[in-house]
């Protein structure tokens, strides 16, 4: 059953449904942004009396087990599951609701999402009930309410809303009762209280990143490559680059057996570095490159060299058929010859993900999807302008957009073993 804006349909009446699921698909042209579902639990007057209540990727489950939220297994993208027989008398209705993660801070808003839809469906039978698509009418909104279920005569029901807010996630959470600030000092004091790294932290992220892309369990070296060429000067000397480090070693952490990731800087010559792990990451940079008389720095880049250096270490040094996801990190654009390496490449277990910061053109960079000659698309380009403001999750979700679509032609092209 199709519904339509302001529709409303029973749920329970008639049937014998205990667990619902509420699957949430959507496509997105801009693939820096991050979109999430989330399910408020409310009071007849519409209110989220408790934190609890609030369901969302950051909290997937209510105190009794009634709301539950995890990424989906299917075409679609996030599931919302309800056991109803869990809801207690209090509970009048379930909201879910749709948000792009830091919009406005970001520039993002729904005009950059198609094909929104929420599918109803009998959890224990795998019976569709409805399905619902919504936001076509949608352009600066950068959060949706898109449903709710709620009760009528001791039955549940479905009302498709499908109305959108500015404001974000920030505005939802008000509208529905909840005090955002206080709520964001009791997370600040929680988090101090248990003394969480700021690796640990960043870990937590990149593990939903994974769960979102479905890479969870999968295995691969990780290593980065940063560009050290004179227009890099800046970065290194206020922290910039050893934060990079850090917020990278976190991936390595969840994809590496050793968690360790491997480091290069480059400008006309090139350095294979100390690789890095939790242990040692505090002043590596200072310490293995600023303070390393050995090492070229702050002149015209080269990027070929490098690249070859990084192919050797992984495919002669130590040959072996786990993928390698290289993020490499540039300023200014690259040479053109890099197009000959990373084409040679295309044959082995590497995946490139460049990166690069700042203002520059990057035109080479920009024509890597199109690139012709290789067995399999292997590298990705995205542009940060200020790496050092970008959130951890936006970063982390662009990163690792590519990589499981390398990964599945890969392992088609028995380039990879199917086990990773």
């Amino acid at each position: 059953m199709k519904l339509l804006k302001g529709q409303k349909i029973d749920i329970t009446k008639g049937r014998n449904i205990r667990n619902l699921s509420l699957r949430f698909g959507w496509a997105i042209k801009d693939t820096a942004m991050s979109v999430d579902a989330a399910a408020f639990i409310l009071n007849a007057q519409g209110r989220c009396v408790q934190d609890e209540h609030f369901i969302f990727y950051g909290h997937v489950e209510s105190p009794n087990g009634e709301v539950r939220h995890s990424t989906a297994d299917g075409p679609e993208k996030e599931v919302v599951h309800i056991a109803f027989s869990k809801l207690s008398e209090s509970a009048a209705r379930i909201a879910f609701t749709l948000t792009i993660y830091e919009g406005e801070q970001q520039g993002h808003d729904m005009s950059a999402v198609s094909d929104m839809y929420v599918q109803l469906t009998d959890a224990d039978s795998g019976e569709v009930l409805c399905q619902y698509t919504y936001g076509m009418d949608l352009t600066r909104e950068t959060a949706i309410v898109v449903g709710e279920l709620y009760r009528y005569n001791d039955e549940w029901k479905f009302n498709a809303i499908g109305s959108g807010f500015y404001g974000g996630l920030a505005a939802l959470c008000t509208h529905f009762g909840l005090e955002i600030e206080e709520r964001i000092s009791e997370v600040a004091a929680a988090v101090e209280e248990k003394v969480i790294a700021p690796i640990d932290l960043r870990k937590q992220k990149v593990n939903y990143t994974l769960e979102k892309k479905k890479l969870q369990g999968v295995v691969a070296r990780v290593g980065i490559v940063l560009d050290i060429s004179g227009s890099m000067r800046k970065l290194y000397m206020n922290g910039t680059v050893q934060e990079v480090v850090e917020r990278i070693l976190a991936v390595a952490c969840l994809f590496d057996d050793n968690a360790t990731l491997d480091v290069w800087v480059y400008d006309s010559l090139y350095s294979r570095l100390p690789s890095v792990t939790e242990q040692d990451i505090a002043g590596y940079v200072d310490r293995h490159i600023l303070h390393n008389s050995k090492i070229n720095k702050f002149g015209a880049n080269n990027e070929p060299p490098v690249m070859r250096d990084v192919i050797h270490k992984y495919t002669e040094e130590e040959e072996s058929a786990t993928p390698v996801f290289i993020i490499f990190i540039n300023d200014g654009g690259v040479v053109k010859s890099i197009k000959k390496v990373i084409t040679t490449a295309s044959v082995q277990p590497i995946f490139w993900q460049f990166v690069g910061i700042g203002h520059s053109d990057f035109e080479v960079l920009k024509k890597l999807d199109t690139m012709e000659g290789r067995v399999v698309d292997n590298a990705n380009f995205i542009h940060v302008h200020d790496i050092g403001a970008i959130s951890d999750e936006s970063l982390y979700d662009q990163l690792l957009n590519e990589f499981p679509v390398w990964l599945k032609a890969a392992k088609e092209k028995r380039i990879i073993r199917e086990s990773y």
